[in-house]
């Protein structure tokens, strides 16, 4: 089935790059480009794209608004952040807002292709070198409430946890753990639950905020 996806960037030479590496890929239909994110919110309610790669900087609506009125428009779009970095203190608010991943802009475009589509999938896109520029930040946003959902956690979905926020797909949680992949599925899902968040990216924030990881 194609992905069908929409890029928000105001760089032309950045929508012009992720044009290049989109429009000749199996599989990806690149179906349009905003500048900002009033057009994203446009062109995302006219064309219901799987994705969005949305860049967090941009004029009239930054990224970090335009995540949050599509999450609060019920959208079924999946919200991949373009970001220096760097610069951008906002990603970590774009997270809590809905954002299903972040994607640094001088990733490789194999990395890229891989993150739509694991966005595309329902899984969440959060790579270590990310997640360990987070920690610092999301650390400083602890509550006490967090850290009750957190203890509310066995041992092994702790554990599960943790290689989530290193990155670790489902089967490589299986391989470490010894255990079925069958078997990480449902303590993932046991986690989502448990935390009352709605995909991986969102527990591993909250393994952050917690200090578990």
């Amino acid at each position: 089935m194609t992905i069908t996806v929409v890029t928000a960037d105001d760089e032309h030479l950045v929508r012009s790059g992720l044009r290049m590496i989109l429009g000749t890929e199996p599989g990806i239909d690149l179906v349009a480009e905003a500048e900002d994110g009033l057009d994203a919110l446009d062109l995302v309610a006219r064309h219901d794209p799987d994705v969005l790669l949305l860049d967090i900087r941009m004029p009239r609506l930054d990224g970090l608004e335009t995540v949050r009125r599509l999450t609060a428009g019920g959208a079924r779009t999946r919200v991949v952040v373009l970001t220096t970095f760097d610069t951008d203190r906002n990603v970590y608010d774009a997270l809590a807002a809905g954002a299903c991943g972040f994607l640094l802009k001088d990733a490789p475009a194999d990395r890229l292709l891989t993150a739509i589509r694991a966005a595309a999938a329902g899984d969440s896109v959060l790579a270590p070198s990310v997640a360990r520029r987070v920690a610092d930040e999301l650390a400083r946003r602890r509550t006490p409430e967090r850290l009750e959902a957190i203890s509310s956690l066995t041992g092994r979905e702790h554990e599960v946890l943790a290689l989530m926020a290193d990155g670790c797909s489902n089967a490589e949680i299986a391989e470490r753990l010894v255990i079925g992949e069958g078997t990480v599925k449902t303590h993932v899902a046991r986690i989502l639950m448990k935390l009352g968040v709605r995909d991986r990216l969102q527990a591993v924030v909250l393994a952050y905020q917690s200090g578990t990881r």
